[in-house]
């Protein structure tokens, strides 16, 4: 990650792709919720960084195994079967109706039940699937961007990732919420929220410290990444951050911090800066719950 390889993002310029792209990755992230069995804190749930996209990693289906990619350098769904099997979607400008549809007639074809609650869960657009001609929007360019940023991050997170002992999430992409985040574990359970739906009760049954990134939604309309923890720790959002430009934000109700994508464009090494970022976040989180940071960390990256 330098600064030279990090390119704008503005929200408003592909807000109307980015819904699009939200959409249809909720509908495949719906098929690999069905079919993968379940892990602690719906682990089984998001998608992977691969080499051209994101990818569901493999999802077992009988004696078969398949896999779905949005392939952001050719823009085409993929999906591939162990048995050889291959089917090809393009990504274009396609009603989220359509693109609903012919996913599941492609995984039909190959004997791949697609079932699914068929409406987007947990964001402000309710339209079910099926019935969705409004967004159909897709930039390539964009979309390209998106991706590369995302690539560079999560490379910068395995670094973060490294350097704990503990539990500690896989880095991945949650598909409902839209951004790429690695979620440390103290340890201990954590007291359950008042009024707590199941998914909350699962993802946060334990302390987290989770981090991430994400391009921006009607609270926070820009590129940026976060930190919290949760439960929260009294009297967090009054500890420093760094660098300079990062900030503690209650946009969601509790103190978070966020250091926006376009701050860390403009500094010579953005790479060293997020790691600053993500390190400050955490050592005020820890600290202030009383973490076993002894026990928990490597105290710097593991050696080859």
């Amino acid at each position: 990650m330098t600064k030279e390889t990090l390119p704008p993002l503005p929200l408003e310029e592909w807000k109307a792709t980015k819904n699009t792209l939200h959409l249809y990755a909720q509908i495949i992230g719906k098929i690999r919720l069905a079919h993968m069995p379940k892990m602690n804190h719906w682990w089984h749930v998001p998608f992977y960084i691969s080499a051209r996209g994101l990818t569901t990693g493999a999802i077992p289906h009988g004696d078969m195994t398949f896999d779905i990619e949005f392939d952001f350098i050719d823009h085409a769904l993929v999906v591939r079967c162990s048995d050889g099997a291959l089917r090809r979607l393009p990504l274009e400008p396609r009603p989220v109706a359509e693109f609903y549809r012919e996913v599941r007639e492609m995984l039909e074809s190959l004997g791949i039940p697609a079932r699914m609650i068929d409406h987007p869960f947990g964001i402000p657009i309710t339209e079910p699937f099926p019935t969705d001609y409004t967004h159909a929007s897709y930039d390539p360019t964009y979309v390209r961007r998106f991706w590369d940023i995302l690539r560079q991050v999560e490379s910068v997170f395995r670094t973060f990732r490294g350097r704990y002992l503990g539990k500690c999430s896989p880095i991945h992409f949650f598909w409902h919420s839209f951004d790429l985040a690695v979620t440390r574990f103290s340890g201990r359970p954590a007291p359950v929220a008042d009024g707590a739906d199941p998914v909350t009760r699962e993802a946060y049954s334990h302390e987290v410290i989770s981090c991430g990134f994400w391009v921006g939604d009607d609270k926070v309309p820009e590129p940026a990444f976060y930190l919290y923890a949760a439960p929260e720790p009294e009297g967090l959002s009054q500890q420093q951050l760094r660098p300079e430009s990062a900030f503690w934000s209650n946009a969601y109700g509790s103190s978070m911090a966020l250091l926006r994508y376009e701050d860390l464009r403009h500094y010579d090494d953005p790479a060293e800066v997020l790691l600053d970022f993500l390190q400050s976040g955490y050592e005020a989180a820890a600290d202030l719950a009383g973490w076993d940071r002894q026990a928990l960390e490597t105290g710097k990256a593991i050696a080859h």
